[in-house]
């Protein structure tokens, strides 16, 4: 007798990259299809597109320029035409002033100012820090290797230069990068959701971003026959 097995393989599909950059933007606005917003109370954020020929996309850029101090106050820039679960992102950024902060992240799986992945750099501080944000609360995750307290890893973050952050997630792996160095993975299980991506920053820091891209990771089910025979003892 002859028995036919089905075996089911999913395969990632990585689809081409979308890149948004701000030059067809109005100076001193929000450009169209963004919403900002914020975690925690406090003064409202002020993103603006702004120009700065030094960008890696002259002239424009998105900025965040409100100066208020409250430490716990994340401004957020959240793209409203992508939903994304598993995929990647990147963003070049240029921290300018902030005496709190002076810190750059985006975000991903994005359900509400109170619930999402963030991964950001700081250039006071001079480390780049995976987090969550639920309910509010935000908690460092930290690198795998590493203690379960360890807080995100240390690198140089030069102020008033532009960087490019990347974080890849699929599942619940996440790896994050620098001017293209991979410095670290995590794994985390608390937003597995599809959700919005954005860019974000803290307290008083003034950051520039350019070249916010997106790629979505899809799973493909292929299927193969296996045929194989079994014989029946009489």
């Amino acid at each position: 007798m002859r028995v036919v097995l089905l075996l089911i393989t999913m395969l990632p599909i990585r689809a081409q990259p979308e890149s948004i950059a701000f030059d067809k933007a109005i100076t001193g606005k929000l450009p169209a299809d963004w919403t900002a917003a914020m975690t925690h109370a406090g003064p409202p954020p002020r993103w603006e597109i702004v120009r700065d020929e030094s960008a890696p996309s002259p002239p424009n850029v998105l900025a965040q320029l409100s100066r208020d101090r409250p430490a716990g106050r994340f401004p957020l820039a959240i793209w409203n035409r992508a939903l994304l679960q598993d995929g990647e992102l990147s963003v070049a950024f240029k921290t300018v002033d902030g005496s709190v902060d002076q810190a750059a992240g985006i975000v991903w799986r994005y359900q509400d100012p109170n619930n999402y992945y963030i991964v950001r750099a700081n250039a006071l501080e001079n480390n780049v820090v995976l987090y969550k944000v639920e309910n509010g609360v935000r908690a460092s995750i930290a690198p795998k290797g590493l203690p379960s307290r360890s807080y995100g890893v240390k690198h140089p973050i030069p102020s008033g230069r532009w960087n490019t952050l990347k974080v890849s997630f699929s599942g619940a792996k996440i790896a994050v990068f620098l001017n293209q160095e991979r410095l670290f993975e995590a794994e985390d299980m608390t937003f597995q959701k599809s959700g919005k991506i954005g860019l974000w920053t803290k307290a008083d820091s003034v950051t520039y971003f350019d070249d916010f891209t997106f790629r979505e990771q899809k799973t493909s089910q292929t299927n193969k026959t296996h045929h194989a025979n079994n014989k029946e003892q009489l």
